[in-house]
């Protein structure tokens, strides 16, 4: 009996909805033009509803159900649909155009496929389109209070219908988005509305053009919604290849469109992605180093020639600094790529200062100082423009041949023309290095590691050269045993003041360990009268204070 009686209760459920379905329906009528006339021979499929053909009028009639999602328009003569979705239809009545325009008493040349409405804005307030500052007016309240949820369907209206009246209708969508992408309750969510997002982007680019810069702020939307999302799984291997590749590929064709137009940020996301890909094996060493000429080359462009001093501040201050340091570190700028590279172009850009500067730079980070290309762009920049970084390079290029004397004339050069202190300092150090390794002279490799310290008091390599001289000092120090040792003080200082450097860090961390080794005990230092954290004066050249330890 209660089996018969839950049959009884959803049959009647059934009937109930059918009544319901029946009394809400209702009949979408229209006209279907091809090429500005009414035609023949084309299905009419509503989705849950009718389906019929049109004759020679063009004219239709289908019955729509509430829970109809689309109504599709299907010419025999081509078998290419288009579909609308039934929400956006208002009223009974909806002629469509499958092909070319809707006839029109006026305006048909701004109609396109659908009823779509190819107007300007100023266009449509002029001609008091009423159906236009309907949504308009309610879409911009909504939007004004924040309110994105009241202003969507009133903003997709008219993305749907007056694609091309505004680009604020993109700009402000855009906005729209990315709040509600961030505010996404499911990862399920999250996916739909970035879809719907990235096809904002192209509908922007079909009526108001721009390609380059938007697809720039396609692919920037992109990687951030993808790559920091919160959702619980974290994109696999596969995925991550998928992600960068789309990024990449969107980001690559805006700065190839925009050149040296495009957003400092692009060219920021367009490196990083670069170096991902060559990290999980989608590029070649080639590739990134075309990639990072080409970011560098347009960043320079911009600090050069921009107006916007913010734009400037932030390329100079973020963006360089960042485009250098993910090439400096993803594996690719190795020599025999760098060579490989400008081996080919050197030719062709011999005469070229700002080329030769660039490639030496790239080829001295890769260690490939010894290489000929690196000597024979050497002694070309030097005759092109004998400036302090050019003398730099010879000097750089004498100390491989052995040649010592010239390569202690260029450093002097480089030295005296150079303003940058920063490079002063390297400059100074390199000559410091030169005349511990090659001439055993230590006071004045102890000079000069002093002046770039002066110049540079971050150049850790310059606090390492001076411990090392003194390590080297310890063993011809004249006096006692213990001020003999009391030199390992002042060499520990320095490693000390190394190993804060990153580049000197590890290094800095094993000499320090070492030479602790060789401090005078405590019995020693009894005798002479000293005690442990007192301060202690090394004597002779030297001639520097440290703290006694045992």
């Amino acid at each position: 009996m209660k089996a018969l009686l839950r049959i009884t209760l959803l049959i009647a459920a059934i009937v109930s909805a059918g009544v319901t379905v029946a009394q809400a329906q209702r009949v979408l009528t229209g006209t279907v033009y091809m090429d500005g006339e009414p035609a023949a021979g084309v299905t009419v499929e509503v989705h849950k509803g009718g389906t019929m053909t049109t004759s020679f009028d063009g004219k239709y009639e289908v019955a729509v159900d509430p829970k109809s999602k689309w109504i599709k328009f299907t010419p025999l003569a081509t078998g290419e649909s288009v579909r609308e979705d039934i929400e956006n239809i208002e009223g009974d009545v909806f002629d469509i155009a499958v092909t070319g325009e809707l006839p029109s008493a006026s305006g048909a040349a701004d109609v396109g496929a659908g009823g779509v409405n190819l107007k300007s804005l100023e266009e449509l307030i002029k001609e008091q389109n009423q159906d236009f500052m309907n949504e308009w007016s309610l879409y911009t309240e909504f939007y004004k209070q924040g309110d994105y949820k009241s202003a969507m369907p009133h903003w997709k209206k008219l993305l749907k219908t007056y694609p091309k009246s505004t680009t604020n209708l993109y700009i402000q969508g855009a906005k729209m988005y990315e709040d509600m992408i961030e505010k996404a309750p499911t990862a399920e969510a999250r996916k739909k509305l970035l879809d719907e997002y990235m096809k904002l982007h192209d509908t922007r680019i079909k009526y108001f053009g721009q390609e380059g810069f938007v697809l720039g702020r396609k692919g920037t939307a992109w990687l951030k919604y993808k790559l920091n999302a919160d959702d619980d799984e974290t994109p696999d291997t596969e995925e991550l290849k998928k992600i960068h590749k789309t990024g990449y590929e969107l980001l690559s064709k805006s700065v190839e469109l925009q050149g040296n137009e495009t957003e400092p940020p692009v060219l920021v996301l367009l490196m990083q992605t670069t170096v991902a890909l060559f990290q999980l094996g989608e590029l070649p060493k080639e590739k990134v180093v075309e990639n990072y000429e080409k970011c560098t080359e347009i960043a320079n462009n911009i600090i050069a020639t921009s107006d916007d001093e913010k734009e400037v501040q932030i390329t100079q201050e973020q963006v360089l600094p960042f485009i250098e340091d993910r090439f400096g570190k993803s594996g690719a700028a190795d020599c025999d790529v760098l060579i490989k590279i400008y081996s080919s172009d050197y030719e062709e850009n011999k005469d070229d200062i700002d080329y030769i500067k660039s490639m030496l730079r790239r080829l001295g980070k890769a260690n490939c100082t010894e290489s000929e290309l690196f000597g024979t762009a050497t002694e070309r920049l030097y005759q092109l423009d004998p400036s302090a970084e050019a003398a730099f390079n010879m000097a750089r290029r004498f100390l491989k041949k052995d040649d010592m004397q010239k390569a202690r004339e260029y450093y002097q050069m480089a030295i005296d023309q150079e303003t940058d202190n920063t490079l002063k300092a390297t400059y100074h150090y390199e000559r410091g290095l030169l005349r511990y390794i090659k001439d055993g002279n230590l006071v004045g490799a102890r000079n000069d590691a002093r002046l770039a310290l002066e110049l540079d008091p971050d150049l850790c390599e310059a606090n390492k050269l001076i411990a090392d001289v003194y390590v080297a000092a310890s063993q011809k120090f004249e006096g006692t045993a213990l001020e003999k040792s009391a030199v390992f003080w002042l060499a520990c200082d320095y490693y000390a003041k190394a190993r804060r450097g990153e580049d000197c860090a590890i290094e800095a961390s094993e000499m320090l360990a070492k030479y602790k080794k060789y401090f005078p005990n405590k019995e020693e230092a009894f005798m002479e009268g000293l005690q442990d954290g007192a301060t202690y004066h090394v004597g002779g050249w030297i001639n520097e204070n440290t703290k006694v330890r045992f």
